[in-house]
């Protein structure tokens, strides 16, 4: 029978998912192999597409080897891959830098110029891209490289995302989808075109970025010594796929009016799926294409499960279970303590990558349980400020479709619907990346008319309602950290 594979490249680990479009509940196969972060100087965050590449390499030959002995058959592979990387790439579309991440911090000069000195024209690329002017996304990253490394600049024939990088090698096509664009700021998502005021501003020349295609693009597999090691045949077909966000929505089935998604991995976000283009004026939230008839607006934090990573690693150095144990045993609203989870500055609802975290309300009575569980309860309450943004232009959402690494803990899922007062859902399988990516598919291939019908495809787990009690402290609890917020940032 026909498998689907959805791939979900992201910042911790790459991950590949085999499904029969029959049964989306089944899955045939699954790996996933990690990718190591560098931090060359304060501020910044890279990797190495070298990496990268062994690790997707690594996961379809496992996911294609799983798939034969199960006597299927993969037919197509789609792409889910992080947002807001910038890679320099020769001609041929070999490396000539390693790629800058979204949480890389460096051109944090020039985004702040964008908002300030040059305000003006930073209103006019987001209005136009539906980006927010910040650090994390390649127009502020080229900039900085018009001003620190002009050489790379001009020496490069292609800049372009993690995506495009696997894409060139899998295809030898110089192509990216609407949606990792429209994470750019260099894409004027109306007219479906690199924008001209961006791409002066950046330094760059329009040839040097790739050829604009729909999320629902498809190639053939070019067969070569390299990608031979991946395990596919000739004959499947590539599915060029979209954003990690965008994909997130779709795989949780959050389609419709007054569903929200909120996804927790290393980062996070809170995100609505809308039919028109939405653009907040202040320019605090994203808006990304989906598809043709969908788009993906909300806000992401910096501050998600590293949060946890931290408070595991650097605060109490016990593993993520007895940390978790811990937070479990104090009340909620942890006796007056209260985190600010800026432990890596903040895109949403701040924009201001050079903010830092702080725990206020210190007092003796408080324990390293007290300071775990406020650190989780920051984290979420981040995410519901940014959400009052969102519900402003979107309507208030009737239910949470939540995925991530932190949907693994029933604890913190349980906070998030006491906190939101909504009911919070599960999906059957917690990978929505690489579920959303074959949900595409099926549309791609013509097996569904709309990703609205491909959505009612999902499959869901266990749906978690607010306590009552809770909730009403965490409405006066919400307030006072909010008050917090405001007095410090």
């Amino acid at each position: 029978m026909t498998c689907f594979v959805g791939v979900d490249v992201g910042t911790t680990n790459v991950k590949a998912l085999a499904l029969l479009p029959d049964d989306l509940s089944q899955i045939i196969a699954h790996a996933s192999a990690p990718v190591t972060t560098l931090n060359p100087e304060p501020g910044y965050a890279e990797q190495d597409p070298a990496e990268i590449w062994s690790a997707f390499v690594q996961v379809m030959a496992e996911v294609s080897e799983e798939v034969a002995a199960s006597g299927h058959t993969i037919t197509h592979v789609a792409f889910s891959t992080a947002m807001h990387s910038l890679l320099a790439m020769d001609a041929a579309g070999a490396p000539l830098s390693h790629v800058i991440l979204w949480s890389d911090n460096r051109a944090e000069a020039q985004a702040t110029a964008l908002r300030t000195d040059l305000a003006e024209l930073g209103k006019a690329i987001h209005a136009q891209t539906g980006t927010p002017i910040h650090p994390m996304i390649p127009l502020c990253k080229l900039a900085w490289l018009r001003e620190h490394d002009p050489r790379l600049l001009r020496r490069a024939a292609r800049f372009g995302s993690i995506k495009e990088f696997l894409w060139t090698k899998l295809t030898g096509a110089f192509e990216v989808d609407y949606s990792i664009a429209t994470a750019t700021g260099l894409f004027d998502a109306a007219n479906r075109q690199w924008s001209e005021q961006a791409i002066q501003y950046a330094g760059v020349r329009p040839q040097q970025l790739s050829t604009l295609v729909p999320t629902t693009h498809q190639r053939l597999h070019k067969l070569s010594p390299e990608t031979a090691k991946t395990g596919l045949s000739a004959e499947v077909s590539l599915v060029i796929g979209a954003s990690d966000g965008c994909l997130a929505n779709l795989g949780a089935g959050a389609i419709k009016a007054g569903t929200a998604t909120l996804t927790i991995g290393t980062s996070g976000a809170i995100r609505q799926t809308v039919r028109e283009p939405l653009r907040d004026e202040q320019g605090r939230l994203f808006c990304y294409i989906l598809d043709e008839d969908h788009y993906v607006v909300g806000g992401p934090t910096n501050n998600g499960g590293n949060v946890l990573e931290w408070v595991t690693e650097k605060l109490t150095r016990l593993d993520t279970e007895a940390v978790l144990t811990e937070a479990e045993s104090v009340p909620a609203g942890c006796d007056g303590l209260l985190f600010m989870p800026y432990l890596q500055g903040e895109r949403a609802p701040l924009w201001d990558a050079s903010v830092r975290g702080a725990y206020l309300n210190v007092d003796w009575q408080h324990t390293q349980a007290h300071f775990a569980r406020a650190a989780l309860e920051g984290v979420l309450f981040n995410l519901l400020s940014i959400n009052q943004l969102l519900v402003a232009h979107t309507g208030p959402a009737r239910v949470i479709h939540a995925n991530g690494g932190f949907a693994q803990s029933t604890f913190w899922v349980q906070m998030l619907a006491d906190m939101a007062g909504i009911p919070v859902r599960l999906n059957a399988s917690n990978e929505s990346g690489s579920m959303g990516a074959v949900l595409l598919t099926m549309k791609a291939v013509g097996l569904v008319a709309s990703l609205d019908e491909a959505a009612e495809r999902v499959a869901f787990g266990e749906t978690f309602k607010p306590d009552p009690l809770r909730h009403r402290t965490y409405i006066d609890v919400f307030k006072k950290w909010q008050a917090g917020s405001a007095r410090l940032y």
